[in-house]
C-alpha cells in the first residue's frame, strides 16, 4: 500500500474510533437523562 493509502486509512480509523470514544463517554457521563428517556406504550386491543 502507497503512502498515502496508509494515511488515509489511518485518518479514517482514528477518526471512527474518536467518535465511537466519545458518543460512549457522552452516554456514560451525562447526569440526569433517565427523566429525560421516552417510551412509549403499546396499546394493544387484547389488553383491555
Amino acid at each position: 500500500m502507497t503512502l498515502g493509502g496508509w494515511i488515509i486509512m489511518l485518518v479514517s480509523t482514528l477518526s471512527v474510533s474518536t467518535l465511537f470514544s466519545w458518543c460512549i463517554w457522552k452516554v456514560l457521563t451525562t447526569e440526569g437523562e433517565e427523566e429525560k428517556m421516552h417510551g412509549f406504550e403499546i396499546d394493544t386491543p387484547d389488553k383491555k
